[in-house]
């Protein structure tokens, strides 16, 4: 088991190695692409161009330019947005990164429990009008879009109901460190974890329940009926811990992908400062550096959470372990 995490470690960094050379390529080796225009100003002198261009080292060799940009990324961290260079890009995805983190920890304890539960629902209710009914209301749940869900959400509990006794609890747009006050960092993001969850709930209740039927009749499932055990602890501790298998790995690729900035639209949505809104708003503006550090910041976590969805996978099914 141990070499297999180092296999795996060696495997990521080389991953992140080659994402890092990538992303340097598409945003600063692209022909036709040039910052020093946007750095210099409006109507900007020849000298006035080539002193933007050797104040940010974009007068260098590219070679030379990706690992003056790696240093000041990852060593000096004093990499500056080219929008406004009183932004320093490291400290801004780090005070951005807890509010992403909050916001998709929270929707995944949500979807997670749920999912689960209402995977086992379905399998147990099987045959009856309720399988069904749960299949289409999960299918009703994937279909909905974030954005539209939860601009929804906020015509409901900011507007229209919001002065009811239901949503008079419902804080405004925007987020609370949970430092600063824990009561209403949960109440500012307890509408936005159950809109990021719906379409994650409906798609792994889906996904599990089809992975309960399937081993329903594998050998070890007969056997454990056979000696006797009732039918939850045949469903719990035998066909939940295999059938968990996809369930863990569809998990920890959506976990990793919502904290590189996949949670972009709900946090836009509901006015969350994190590494989503970040992003939005270094694209919208063009700014190189945010985002080709949001970019990598999301690949690096993506490809972490694909490392520990191997180890993982590895303990549950020692099958797939290297000899």
């Amino acid at each position: 088991m141990a070499l297999f995490i180092v296999r795996r470690l060696i495997g990521l960094v080389a991953v992140l190695f080659a994402i890092t050379v990538l992303v340097f390529l598409i945003f600063f080796a692209t022909p036709g692409v040039d910052p020093t225009r946007s750095l210099a100003g409006r109507n900007p002198t020849p000298e006035t161009i080539a002193a933007v261009r050797h104040q940010f080292g974009l007068d260098r060799s590219k070679p030379m330019q990706y690992l003056l940009m790696m240093k000041r990324l990852f060593i000096s961290r004093d990499l500056v947005s080219y929008g406004n260079q009183a932004l320093q890009v490291v400290p801004a995805i780090t005070s951005a990164a807890p509010v992403t983190f909050s916001l998709v920890f929270g929707a995944a304890v949500i979807w997670v429990v749920f999912s689960i539960l209402t995977g086992l629902l379905a399998v147990i209710l099987k045959g009856t009008i309720f399988d069904p009914l749960l299949m289409i209301f999960a299918l009703i749940g994937i279909s909905m879009p974030v954005f539209w869900l939860g601009e929804v959400a906020n015509l409901i509990t900011q507007d229209r109901l919001h002065n009811t006794f239901l949503f008079s609890w419902v804080p405004p747009l925007g987020y609370v460190p949970l430092t600063q006050n824990p009561w209403q960092w949960f109440l500012h993001l307890v509408i936005p974890w159950i809109t990021l969850s719906v379409l994650y709930i409906g798609f792994y209740a889906r996904v599990l329940r089809a992975n309960l039927l399937d081993v329903e009749n594998e050998d070890y499932v007969r056997t454990a009926r056979a000696k006797g055990l009732s039918e939850r602890q045949v469903l719990v501790k035998h066909m939940l811990r295999t059938s968990l298998i996809t369930f863990v790995s569809l998990f920890g690729l959506d976990f990793g992908i919502l904290v590189g900035g996949g949670a972009l639209l709900t946090e836009v949505v509901f006015g969350l400062p994190g590494v989503g809104q970040l992003t939005y708003r270094s694209l919208v503006s063009l700014d190189l550096p945010v985002i080709m550090a949001t970019v990598i910041y999301g690949a690096f976590f993506i490809t972490i959470a694909s490392a520990l969805i191997d180890v993982v996978y590895a303990r549950l099914d020692p099958r797939i372990r290297p000899a």
